[in-house]
């Protein structure tokens, strides 16, 4: 297994990966986990190295083992710049992690406010339910701290159309939770879209 090139990646290394292209590597090679050296730059968020490789063709779509993708991965983890390049060429919005959760849901979920907005306005389905029974919308309110960054999420979710009323797997609304947190401030943002 040559993995010459998920080594350059790791490293943000330009030089080494234009070369070993140049040479023929395969842009989309796996290495043990099932991960390109696309996904390997974008574990380390290594934005020289991944935009050398999109511009150069690597699939930024290509999933590893357990289902991340560069663009799922980027858009989980809030790393920005590799997200937009990812959009630029060609990420499939549908596209879904282990969790059945598209990239909103994780950003969501992390307050990743910018990536959250950079994904609203490509077009990705707010009202997306992931396998646990959640939205966007309630990751936001269940899975975070009821801070800042979570209720500019919440007014994004909501300006985006977000459906304020899909409630989890046992019926509990997105209102109930923020209320049953005591968030009151996104209790009163939900209830002002017509939350119930």
């Amino acid at each position: 297994m040559d993995l010459r090139l998920h080594n350059a990646a790791a490293v943000d290394d330009v030089a080494a990966i234009r070369r070993l292209l140049a040479g023929g590597a395969n842009i989309d090679a796996r290495d043990e986990s099932g991960a390109t050296a696309l996904l390997v730059a974008t574990h380390g968020n290594k934005v020289n190295a991944a935009r050398a490789l999109i511009e150069a063709g690597a699939n930024v779509n290509a999933k590893d083992d357990i289902q991340d993708s560069p663009y799922l991965y980027s858009g989980a983890r809030g790393h920005l710049e590799i997200l937009k390049l990812t959009l630029a060429h060609g990420a499939d919005l549908a596209s879904v992690n282990r969790y059945g959760g598209t990239a909103l849901i994780p950003a969501s979920e992390r307050g990743h406010v910018e990536t959250v907005d950079t994904l609203i306005k490509a077009g990705i389905n707010v009202d997306h339910v992931n396998r646990l029974g959640w939205t966007a919308l309630l990751e936001a309110i269940i899975l975070s701290d009821g801070g800042l960054r979570h209720l500019r999420i919440v007014e994004l979710l909501i300006s985006a159309g977000a459906n304020v009323n899909i409630a989890d797997h046992e019926g509990v609304t997105p209102l109930q939770h923020a209320r049953g947190r005591s968030y009151d401030k996104i209790a009163a943002l939900l209830e002002k879209a017509g939350a119930k």
